[in-house]
C-alpha cells in the first residue's frame, strides 16, 4: 500500500474537546481500517501543527477519501501528502536520465 503523511490543525470544535484527543485518535483508527486503509502512527506536535498522522492506502482516491471523512468530523483541518519510502524512490530515479 501507499503511504500518506497527514499534517492536522485542531478546528474551534477540535481544541474545545481537545481532552478527546485520544479517544478521536482511536476511532480514526478504526475508520482508516474500516474504510480500505490503515492508521499508522499518529504524534502530537509542537509548531505549526498540532497533529501529524502516517498512514497507508491502497490508492489516491482511498487516501483522498479517509482524509475527507476525517475533516468532516469537524475537529481538525488536514493536509496530506503522498510519501515515498526508499525503495519506491530508487524506482522513481533510476528512470531518470
Amino acid at each position: 500500500m501507499a503511504r500518506y503523511v497527514s499534517l492536522l490543525n485542531w478546528t474551534d470544535q477540535g481544541i474545545r474537546t481537545a481532552k478527546e484527543t485520544i479517544n478521536r485518535a482511536k476511532a480514526a483508527r478504526e475508520a482508516f481500517e474500516a474504510g480500505g486503509g490503515k492508521l499508522i502512527d499518529a504524534y502530537w506536535t509542537l509548531g505549526q501543527y498540532d497533529v501529524v498522522v502516517v498512514f497507508e492506502a491502497p490508492d489516491d482516491e482511498t487516501a483522498t477519501r479517509l482524509a475527507m471523512s476525517l475533516g468532516m468530523k469537524g475537529n481538525v483541518r488536514s493536509s496530506t501528502m503522498r510519501a515515498f519510502g526508499e525503495q519506491e524512490m530508487a524506482r522513481i530515479i533510476q528512470g531518470l536520465s
